[in-house]
C-alpha cells in the first residue's frame, strides 16, 4: 500500500463512528483504501471518480460555526478541498483554510472528527470521501474569503442552523454537529 494511502487508512480506522451510517461510510472507505492507491484527484473534477477531500469546520469559542456559500456546489459548506497526490489530509486542511479564508491553523485538530462518503451533484458527478477537521478559534479572526470559491462566508449559531433550509448544507453537516457535541461532552 502506498505510504500516503496507508496514512489515510490509519486515520479512517481510528475514527469512532457516530451512528450506523458512519460505520457504513468507514467500512466503505477502508475497503476502498485497501483496494486501490488511486485515491487522489488528478484531473478536475472527477478523475478518479472517487477521491479524498479535507473539510475544515471553524468553531468559535461561543459555539458558532463558520460556513461558506460555495460558488460551484451552491451549498453552505465548510472550507476545504481535495487532497493533493501524496499529501497528508491534515496538511490539506491547513492549506485550504489559509488559501480560502486567510486563517492560520493554530487550533486545527490533528485527526478528523468525521468521515463521510458523498456523491456530488451536477453534470460531473463523482464521490467525495471527506475527512472533517475541527478548527477551534475565537470567531474574531479577520477573514479573507476567496471570491473565486465563495459568494459569502457566515458565522452560524445553532439557532440559525435549526431555522435554515437543511437542503442548503452538506447532507452530513448535522452529523458533524452531533460528532462535535459528542467530542465536547467527552472532553476531546
Amino acid at each position: 500500500m502506498r505510504k500516503s494511502v496507508a496514512l489515510v487508512h490509519d486515520l479512517v480506522s481510528r475514527l469512532s463512528p457516530l451512528d450506523e451510517l458512519g460505520a457504513a461510510h468507514r467500512a466503505a472507505a477502508l475497503a476502498w483504501l485497501a483496494r486501490t492507491d488511486d485515491v487522489f484527484r488528478r484531473v478536475k473534477p472527477a478523475t478518479p471518480p472517487q477521491h479524498l477531500v479535507s473539510y475544515v469546520v471553524p468553531v468559535a469559542a461561543d459555539g458558532r460555526v463558520l460556513l461558506a456559500d460555495h460558488v460551484i456546489a451552491g451549498l453552505w459548506l465548510p472550507p476545504g478541498g481535495h487532497v493533493e497526490v501524496d499529501e497528508d489530509p491534515a496538511l490539506t486542511a491547513r492549506r485550504e483554510i489559509r488559501e480560502e479564508l486567510g486563517l492560520g491553523g493554530a487550533g486545527l485538530a490533528r485527526s478528523p472528527s468525521l468521515l463521510t462518503v458523498t456523491p456530488t451533484r451536477g453534470p460531473d458527478r463523482h464521490t467525495d470521501v471527506s475527512l472533517w477537521y475541527l478548527l477551534v478559534c475565537t470567531g474574531d479572526e479577520p477573514l479573507h474569503p476567496d471570491p473565486g470559491e465563495f459568494h459569502a462566508v457566515r458565522w452560524w449559531t445553532r439557532d440559525d442552523l435549526a431555522a435554515a433550509d437543511p437542503g442548503r448544507f452538506d447532507p452530513h453537516f448535522s452529523r458533524f454537529l452531533a460528532t462535535l457535541d459528542r467530542d465536547l461532552e467527552a472532553g476531546r
